[in-house]
């Protein structure tokens, strides 16, 4: 008898924290109220931004899936959260509550996403390193090799949002990659950043250095100067 109660309990702590998923463009994602209500945020901001934060989450969850290690230590929670709101920073809503004008747009993309956990009925329950975990990955997920030094989820979420620019990495086969690509088209993604760097550039221009790689000016219709200093950057030009 005390045997099956025993049986009985763990059954029912095993059932406790087996989390929900669902499956978007093929991939199996986690499906949990406070990742339904992260999605449910972005959707309010233009489609190449929306695409762009979804389609990294995507990515990194197929990359996840594709690799038992990280399935089995990355917090699937943290990490949809922070790639679904890694880019609040590019929210060009006049008086936008995500934007500051003395940030670089990953810290307030990287404050903006602590603050809707801390606003959130679970999210404000949720433990500091946690919480703490979403803060340093968006804050960094514009410097690829500083974050390689930080924890497992850091690093797996920068990652997941670098492959919409770069291609799929980790385990990623290119026909994931392309379903991905194919539900929520990458079209308009290179003249959505373009468009949101110059915007940047025109209302906050101190925190645009060390923004993006700038080697050499460029001359394109893409170019902005920053009012800052004499340096050009064509987005366009830069990415694959």
């Amino acid at each position: 008898m005390k045997l099956f109660s025993l049986l009985t309990l763990a059954t029912a702590v095993t059932a406790l924290y087996t989390q929900r998923t669902t499956k978007i463009a093929g991939v199996e994602v986690i499906d949990t109220q406070i990742v339904r209500d992260a999605h449910a945020l972005i959707k309010k901001f233009p489609d190449y931004l929306y695409s762009h934060q979804l389609r990294s989450w995507l990515f990194g969850a197929a990359m996840i899936n594709a690799n038992a290690t990280l399935k089995r230590q990355v917090d699937l929670e943290v990490h949809a959260v922070a790639t679904l709101l890694h880019d609040l920073g590019w929210d060009m809503t006049p008086g936008s509550r995500w934007v500051s004008l003395d940030k670089r747009f990953e810290v307030d993309g990287a404050i903006g996403a602590r603050t809707w956990l801390s606003e959130h009925p679970i999210g404000k329950f949720w433990a500091p390193e946690r919480v703490r975990k979403v803060f340093q990955s968006i804050a960094l997920h514009g410097s690829g090799s500083i974050v390689n030094y930080f924890e497992l989820e850091e690093t797996v979420i920068v990652q997941s949002i670098g492959q919409d620019y770069h291609g799929p990495v980790n385990g990623v086969s290119q026909q994931t990659y392309d379903t991905i690509a194919k539900a929520f088209p990458q079209t308009e993604l290179l003249t959505g950043t373009n468009e949101t760097f110059a915007w940047l550039a025109k209302i906050k221009p101190a925190t645009t250095y060390g923004m993006v790689p700038i080697d050499t000016p460029i001359s394109a219709p893409q170019d902005y100067q920053l009012a800052c200093g004499e340096v050009l950057f064509a987005i366009l030009n830069f990415l694959p």
